[in-house]
C-alpha cells in the first residue's frame, strides 16, 4: 500500500456558515460556528478525488481506484486533514466577519464532528479593547537641540590629541624615565632554563603603566640604549603557557630604542590621520559628533516622555491573559513567595506595559505603519559596522534566532511610530547648550534610578523585554538609557 501525500487545498470555497456570538463577559466571548454536513462532504469529495489520481493500490488501475476501498485506506487521515483545513480558514472568517481582534491565541472546542454530521464548535476568545486615539495630538513634549560652541569642539580635539601615542627617540646616552617608550629584545629563562614564549622581539612598553608584566617597567626605569638589562618577573595568572603560571622568571633584555612623549601637533597631517580632510574638516566632524551623541540621547529622552504620557491614557478594560503573561515575564527567576507578596506591584506595572503596546499598535495600525524586509536588513548591517571584527558572529546569530528577528522588527516599528506621533504632537523646540544638555540628562538619569530603586525595593524584579498584545509586529517600551555620553575617541563621517 502507498501512503497517501497530503498536499494542502487551495483556498475552500467556505459556505453555508453559521456564526452566532454568545457568553459575552466584557472582553470575553464565544463564538458558535456551524458548518452544515453537505459542505463537509463536499470537501471530503473533493479529496478523493484529488488522491484518486495519483494513488497505486495493488490490483487496481492507476485512477480506478474505488472510493469505498480509498475510504477503508485513507478515510481517517481524509478526514481530519479536512477538519483541520476547514476550522482553520472558518475559525479566521468567523474573526473577520465579526471584527474580533484576539488577545492571545484562540482556543476551539469541537461540539460535533464527524462523517456524515455537522461540524459545530466553539471559538473562546479574549477581544483586544477598542483604543481611542483622538488625544495622542494634544500630547505636548520639550524636544531638543544642541548647540555646540566651538571651544567644546577645540576641547574634544585636545583630548584626542592627548591620548594620541607620539614618540620621538631620545640622544644616545639619555636615561629612560616614567613615561617614555623601550623598544627591547628579550630572552627569559624559568631555573636557567629557557621555556616556551620566553623570547620577545622588538617589544614596545611605556614606562609607568605596568602593562606587561607586573612590576617589569619599573626594573626598566634608568636604562640606555643599546645596553643589557637583567629583569626579574613572576609570570601572570593569564601566562599562555598554564605550566609555567607564578613561576619566577629571569629576563634579559636588550634595549634597542628609548623614545620619549611629545605633545601631538594638531594640524592638518593630525585631522587625515583621523580620516578627515584637514583640519577644519575634523572640527565639522567633531561637531557633529558631539551633537549626536548628545541629541542622540535627548531623543530618547522625548521619546520616553512620549510613553509617559501614552501611559496615562484611558483604556477601558486590559485582557487579563495579558496581563498574566506580562506578570511572568515580570517575575521571571523570584521565588514564588516573594511573586505572592508584589503580585499588585507586578499587575500595575503590566497593565502600563500593555495599555502602551496596545495604543502604540492601533496607531501604527490607523497609519499604516508596516516594517519591511530592507529596513530590517539595512539595521542589521547598521549593527554589523559597529562590531568589527564579529560581523560573521553577529550575522549568524540573527540568522539562527529567529526571535532576535522579530525583536528588531519591533523595535523598528516602535521607533516609526514614534517619529510619526512626534510630527503629529505639538513639541516645545528649544536650542540647549552642551552644559544645559547634561543637566537635563543627569535630571532625567537621577529620576530614573529613583524610580528604579523605588520599584526594586517593592518586588526586586529582573526589568524584561516588554510584551504588548500579540501583533505581528509588537511593540516594547524602551527604558530610560539617558545619560552623559562617552568622549569617542575615533571620528565617523557618518
Amino acid at each position: 500500500m502507498q501512503a497517501v501525500k497530503v498536499r494542502v487545498l487551495s483556498r475552500l470555497p467556505l459556505k453555508n456558515m453559521k456564526v452566532t456570538v454568545e457568553n459575552k463577559k466584557g472582553l470575553n466571548k464565544d463564538l458558535k460556528v456551524l458548518i452544515d454536513k453537505k459542505t463537509i462532504e463536499t470537501y471530503v469529495e473533493e479529496k478523493y478525488n484529488e488522491i484518486k489520481k495519483t494513488v497505486v493500490l495493488k490490483g487496481f488501475r492507476p485512477g480506478k481506484v474505488p472510493k469505498e476501498v480509498l475510504k477503508r485506506q485513507f478515510g481517517k487521515s481524509i478526514y481530519e486533514e479536512v477538519l483541520d483545513k476547514v476550522l482553520k480558514e472558518t475559525s479566521t472568517k468567523a474573526l473577520e466577519e465579526n471584527k474580533i481582534k484576539p488577545a492571545g491565541q484562540p482556543k476551539i472546542d469541537l461540539k460535533s464532528y464527524g462523517e456524515d454530521k455537522d461540524l459545530e464548535y466553539i471559538i473562546s476568545i479574549t477581544e483586544l479593547p477598542k483604543v481611542e486615539l483622538k488625544s495622542i495630538e494634544n500630547i505636548k513634549i520639550d524636544a531638543y537641540n544642541v548647540k555646540i560652541d566651538s571651544k567644546e569642539t577645540d576641547l574634544r580635539i585636545k583630548e584626542i590629541a592627548k591620548n594620541q601615542n607620539n614618540f620621538v627617540a631620545k640622544k644616545d646616552g639619555e636615561k629612560a624615565i616614567e613615561g617614555d617608550l623601550v623598544v627591547f629584545d628579550y630572552k627569559a629563562t624559568i631555573a636557567a632554563k629557557e621555556f616556551q614564549g620566553g623570547e620577545g622581539k622588538n617589544t614596545q612598553i611605556v614606562l609607568g603603566k605596568d602593562l606587561f608584566i607586573k612590576g617589569f617597567d619599573k626594573q626598566l626605569l634608568g636604562v640606555k640604549k643599546s645596553e643589557s638589562k637583567t629583569v626579574e618577573a613572576v609570570l601572570p595568572e593569564n601566562y599562555p603557557q598554564k605550566e609555567f603560571v607564578n613561576k619566577e622568571a629571569k629576563f634579559v633584555c636588550k634595549i634597542l630604542e628609548i623614545k620619549k612623549p611629545v605633545e601631538t601637533k594638531i594640524d592638518d597631517e593630525f585631522a587625515k590621520n583621523l580620516g578627515a580632510k584637514d583640519l577644519n574638516d575634523l572640527k565639522v566632524l567633531i561637531s557633529k559628533q558631539i551633537n549626536d551623541q548628545y541629541k542622540n540621547s535627548l531623543d530618547l529622552l522625548t521619546k520616553n516622555q512620549i510613553l509617559k504620557q501614552i501611559e496615562n491614557f484611558k483604556v477601558e478594560e486590559i485582557p487579563e491573559n495579558l496581563v498574566e503573561q506580562e506578570v511572568k515575564i515580570l517575575s521571571q527567576g523570584m521565588k514564588e513567595d516573594e511573586i505572592k507578596t508584589n503580585k499588585k506591584d507586578f499587575e500595575e506595572k503590566a497593565k502600563k506595559r500593555i495599555k502602551v503596546g496596545l495604543i502604540l499598535n492601533e496607531f501604527g495600525e490607523q497609519n499604516k505603519i508596516h516594517v519591511h524586509e530592507n529596513e530590517i536588513q539595512a539595521e542589521i548591517q547598521k549593527q554589523l559596522k559597529m562590531m568589527p571584527g564579529q560581523e560573521k558572529m553577529f550575522m549568524e546569530y540573527y540568522q539562527k534566532n529567529a526571535s532576535a528577528v522579530e525583536s528588531l522588527r519591533g523595535t523598528i516599528y516602535e521607533d516609526k511610530i514614534i517619529k510619526l506621533i512626534k510630527s503629529k504632537i505639538k513639541l516645545n523646540n528649544k536650542e540647549v547648550t552642551k552644559d544645559e544638555a547634561e543637566k537635563i540628562l543627569k535630571a532625567e538619569n537621577d529620576n530614573s534610578l529613583k524610580e528604579q530603586t523605588k520599584g526594586e525595593n517593592k518586588t526586586k524584579p529582573k526589568d524584561k523585554k516588554i510584551s504588548s498584545s500579540k501583533k505581528a509586529e509588537p511593540t516594547k517600551k524602551a527604558k530610560s538609557t539617558s545619560k552623559k555620553p562617552s568622549k569617542t575617541k575615533k571620528v565617523s563621517k557618518k
